[in-house]
């Protein structure tokens, strides 16, 4: 994973946690709750960023081993101020998962998409799970949206787009038995409230440090001269998969 990004998601992790946490916590518990029935075991959670997940794992699952990974060593610092002793954050690249972590299971959301090849870490999380291990993985795909401020950036953005790694996910898998959209809806204060968001606190920081302040200045104002006045609320499609380990546990 390239050193960039990393340094755009320490500049990010504060702002990302105050930010876009509070808003994608019904995507994190869909994922959480697809963990049923599951062997004995650790639980992984690649791409944890500031590792909200533990605030459902934890309770649910008091006795076993939960870890958290992540590419940024602040979103790492952040996620093990909020595990403190009920689970462990450690940094590391999160699109390879050794096999030996046997894991009960393996969750991760709205890290998949980020990733350089995310066809071959999503095999290599379910290569990481024992016999009757779940994974589930909430994702944005390409088209999450016909309107709104996702739809938008994307067109003031104006980069080509290949979806062709999306097909790649489920053929990956064994056993999947959910493969769906969730939707749920997101209130911004404003557009721009949402872009400066996604500037400085989100997935267009690493946008930012490649292109520098003029080009994110001239983006702002195209956005918002086409963008909505006031409160925007819009309902973006997250792909959820779950799929369970064959055998037994």
């Amino acid at each position: 994973m390239s050193d960039r990004l990393a340094e755009s998601w320490d500049q990010a992790a504060r702002g990302y946690e105050e930010y876009f946490v509070p808003r994608f916590a019904p995507w994190v518990r869909a994922a959480v709750d697809e963990l049923t029935d599951l062997p004995d075991g650790p639980i992984v959670v690649p791409c944890c960023g500031t590792f909200p997940e533990v605030d459902l794992l934890a309770p649910r699952f008091p006795d076993r081993r939960i870890t958290g990974i992540d590419l940024s060593a602040e979103m790492v610092r952040l996620a093990q101020q909020r595990a403190g002793d009920r689970a462990q954050a450690i940094q590391g690249d999160a699109a390879i998962l050794d096999p030996s972590w046997s894991a009960a299971a393996v969750v991760s959301v709205f890290g998949l998409q980020q990733l350089p090849d995310p066809a071959a870490a999503i095999k290599t999380w379910y290569a990481a799970l024992r016999p009757a291990g779940r994974l589930t993985v909430v994702y944005w795909p390409e088209h999450t949206e016909e309107a709104g401020p996702y739809t938008l950036l994307d067109q003031v953005l104006d980069l080509p787009v290949d979806a062709s790694w999306e097909d790649a996910l489920v053929p990956a898998l064994e056993n999947v038995d959910r493969d769906e959209l969730i939707a749920f809806p997101i209130t911004h204060p404003s557009a721009a409230a949402y872009f400066d968001a996604a500037n400085n606190a989100g997935p267009l920081r690493a946008t930012a440090l490649a292109r520098g302040d003029d080009y994110m200045a001239e983006l702002r104002a195209k956005y918002l001269e086409q963008a909505p006045q006031g409160e925007w609320t819009h309902t973006p499609n997250a792909r959820l998969i779950s799929a369970r380990k064959s055998g037994s546990g």
